[in-house]
């Protein structure tokens, strides 16, 4: 631990008896809840709960907060999340009562202004993609992944064919064969060789008990996959179909369809391309786009308009159901449609193209200092390695580390798995030229500290509250509950 203003823990500024609030006179008598709650659902008193003051609580998450780190802190170069800023309009669209205060128990006839919001939204992002149809009812990426492949089977279970295997690419995020795997498929992994996937590879692999290639594009090393189309051919040939891990969407909306590239299935991660917060476990949202022939296996309830009214569809019987409780984080769709509606169809084609032409001067100009394993234009996000610095015995953790002393978040690092000491950069289109250049400067500068004083980057971080964690230990022993 550093010096400096620690904050202790709420627990440690307990004190008896203190009170924080004051409770107005109840107007109904008091009952002892052992006379209308089973005894089984009644717990004691909590042990150790903490008792303080307003004004110390307030304080002391406030305190809590400034230590956090976050867009609007500093730059946020997390590779593969697309950390951009997050309009603060379409927060105050989130909070107009007639959203904020909405009941997912309204009647349809008192919710008409969520359920325009919704069906609009799904247009919106159907147009964008070049899909048929849309749900908003997953919660997050990888829950739209399931719902995706859930939809993969299903349709196959229908013709009462049903397949096992899915194709998916070595450098996938880890959720892709974990998605498929719990929507009962079997995984087969192909190899990228020259940093996208060949047709030969997947040809090699592709059978009739095949149901999908799971795929994302951009790839997680920021390449755009070339040969998609072809691929998609080969996969559709054979019956099955092509999901795309929407994930980074942000290098191509307003530029280019993926449905028109032959992919299937989409999930959108609206808490990334769509300007939505994300970064603290949520909430996500992680809509999902299919073709008319997945269109029936969609979750219920589906919006629906007739005339000018807008109602919950449940009649579809080849559904695959509801996946989340009432129709999503609708929080969040409010925040996405704002943002759409704001930027139009030139603005989302601006934001991609900045997002690619930010990450490609990142890597233009930091390649002279660090390896870059694939050395051609790259999409919003760039994949640098530590195999320079490592001949020094400095690792991208150690560069990652360091980083912190300048002020900035890591990027991701040891992702994709394929390239050894990875470090991932997406810059995304809200950064500036001038915060990009500092960026830039302090990874050179950590560059040449590598080569010249190591131990100054091995010994990182020097500035922070807190030191290196032991995060080995922490993975293996946590500590998640606090005891006196």
């Amino acid at each position: 631990m550093k010096s400096g203003n620690n904050e202790p823990l709420i627990f440690e500024k307990s004190a008896k008896d203190r009170i924080g609030i004051s409770m107005p006179k109840s107007d109904c008598p008091d009952v002892n809840p052992n006379n209308v709650i089973s005894k089984e659902f009644l717990r004691d008193d909590i042990e150790g709960f903490p008792e303080v003051s307003e004004l110390d609580a307030v304080r002391h998450f406030t305190r809590l907060s400034q230590k956090n780190f976050g867009v609007d802190t500093d730059f946020y170069p997390l590779g593969s999340c697309t950390m951009k800023y997050n309009p603060k309009v379409n927060e105050d669209m989130a909070r107009l009562s007639g959203f904020s205060k909405a009941h997912p128990y309204q009647a349809p006839e008192l919710s008409q202004g969520a359920l325009q919001l919704m069906y609009e939204l799904e247009g919106f992002l159907s147009e964008i993609s070049g899909m048929d149809a849309v749900t908003l009812q997953p919660a997050a990426g990888a829950h739209g992944e399931l719902c995706g492949m859930l939809m993969i089977s299903a349709y196959f279970k229908a013709k009462g064919k049903p397949r096992k295997k899915v194709i998916i690419p070595d450098t996938a995020h880890g959720t892709n064969p974990a998605s498929s795997n719990l929507a009962g498929f079997t995984v087969v992994t192909i190899k990228e060789g020259k940093g996208i996937i060949s047709p030969e590879a997947v040809a090699s692999v592709m059978d009739e008990d095949t149901a999908a290639l799971m795929l994302t594009n951009p790839n997680t090393i920021g390449l755009f996959e070339t040969n998609i189309k072809e691929i998609a051919d080969i996969v559709h040939k054979k019956g099955g179909f092509v999901y795309c891990d929407g994930a980074n969407l942000n290098a191509l909306m307003g530029i280019a369809k993926l449905g028109d590239m032959g992919v299937d299935v989409i999930q959108f991660n609206l808490h990334k391309t769509f300007s939505t917060p994300h970064g603290g476990g949520g909430p996500g949202s992680g809509p999902v786009g299919v073709k008319k022939i997945l269109e029936p296996f969609l979750p219920v309830p589906r919006i629906i308009k007739r005339g000018k009214r807008f109602n919950l569809g449940f009649n579809c019987p080849m559904s695959i159901g509801r996946l989340k409780a009432f129709y999503g984080n609708f929080g969040i769709m409010v925040r996405a449609y704002s943002y759409i509606r704001a930027m139009g169809p030139d603005g989302l084609k601006k934001a991609s193209e900045m997002a690619v032409l930010n990450a490609n001067y990142i890597m233009e100009k930091l390649k002279k200092a660090y390896h870059l394993p694939f050395d051609q234009t790259c999409m919003h996000e760039c994949v640098l390695s530590d195999k320079i610095q490592s001949e020094k015995g400095v690792y991208t953790l150690d560069i990652a580390k360091r980083l912190m002393d300048y002020g900035f978040h890591p990027p991701t690092i040891y992702f994709p798995l394929v390239v050894p000491g990875a470090i991932m950069i997406e810059p995304t289109e809200t950064e500036s030229k001038e915060t990009i250049d500092r960026f830039i400067a302090a990874m050179m500068t950590i560059a040449n500290e590598a080569r010249e004083s190591p131990d100054i980057v091995k010994n990182a971080p020097q500035t922070t509250k807190i030191g290196r964690l032991d995060e080995v230990n922490a993975v293996k022993k946590p500590v998640l509950r606090w005891k006196p």
